[in-house]
């Protein structure tokens, strides 16, 4: 039998490329999902079904945070996290033959605004407010389960750079509209990685069978915004860069229905126990991941 796993959640820009790469591998996919999916969210039996004899499920589900917090947002926002990841741990526990590993998806932005130390699993300070409320509850849903027979691995994941998706095209049209200076006071903390290396840590975690817990999955090299402005001004060959100071963002994020927190919040976060199990990273560097995200951009 072909090895199997199964994503939850994995029709969006992340999802779709594990989906590609594990298909690379000869990996059974298997996707649940509210529409799109070969099982869908509501159909129990039908995860169940999935889920049995797997190597692995992958929960990647959750409303995009890329939106206005009103009060319907925040709660679809929860909701959809929460609620799928206790589906999948009811799921797995009516198993006969349960998944070996489950990971779920987590964020960074649960540790707090930090421009003075950075962040690391053991000691990250947990922050407070909106967001870092959903990531506790996610977390804690997930944890809440004990499987004897299924690991459980949480990525706290930092903003993912890639090809086909996420952040690169607006930081790209902000840039080639010439607005691509620092944002705000340009001191604030970008944490990132590239899409590469989730996949390539997803599949050193299902190797290293010691693995379970919290483990921060971000690249080791951080940079300001100032800096990450700079190299994509550099990675684009533009010169001018005007900076935009926060009543702008904020004026910005209301006409186009976001949040100036996925901008101007300090996620300063080390991959302190994947370095310390052995992970090598494929794109440590932010100018190396951008090179290669944008050679034929």
């Amino acid at each position: 039998m072909k090895p199997k796993i199964v994503i939850a959640g994995g029709t969006g820009f992340i999802g779709k490329y594990l989906i590609s790469q594990f298909e690379k591998m000869g990996y059974d996919i298997l996707v649940i999902s509210r529409s799109k999916g070969d099982v869908q969210w509501t159909d129990l039996p039908g995860i169940i079904g999935a889920l049995e004899n797997s190597d692995a499920v992958i929960n990647l589900a959750g409303k995009s945070v890329d939106c206005r917090y009103n009060e319907k947002n925040k709660t679809a926002i929860l909701k959809s996290r929460t609620e799928t990841t206790r589906t999948l741990g009811e799921a797995i526990g009516k198993c006969e033959h349960p998944p070996a590993l489950w990971i779920n998806s987590s964020t960074a932005t649960i540790y707090r605004h930090a421009e003075d130390r950075p962040m690391t699993e053991d000691k990250g300070d947990i922050g407070k407010g909106f967001s870092v409320d959903v990531a506790t509850n996610w977390e804690k849903t997930f944890f809440d389960f004990h499987l004897k027979q299924t690991r459980q691995v949480a990525l706290r994941m930092a903003i993912v750079l890639g090809k086909n998706g996420g952040v690169i095209k607006p930081f790209l049209n902000l840039v080639r509209f010439g607005l691509g200076g620092r944002q705000g006071s340009g001191k604030q903390m970008f944490s990132w990685i590239h899409i590469a290396d989730v996949f390539n840590i997803m599949l050193f975690i299902i190797k290293h069978k010691e693995l379970q817990g919290v483990y921060n999955c971000s690249a080791p090299n951080p940079v300001t915004n100032k800096t990450l402005m700079k190299s994509f001004r550099g990675a684009t060959h533009t010169r001018i860069g005007l900076p935009s100071p926060v009543w702008l963002l904020r004026m910005g994020a209301v006409i186009i229905k976001t949040e100036t927190e996925l901008i101007l919040k300090s996620r300063w976060v080390i991959p302190e126990k994947l370095l310390q199990a052995g992970y090598d990273f494929r794109y440590p560097s932010l100018n190396g991941a951008l090179e290669n995200i944008l050679s034929n951009a």
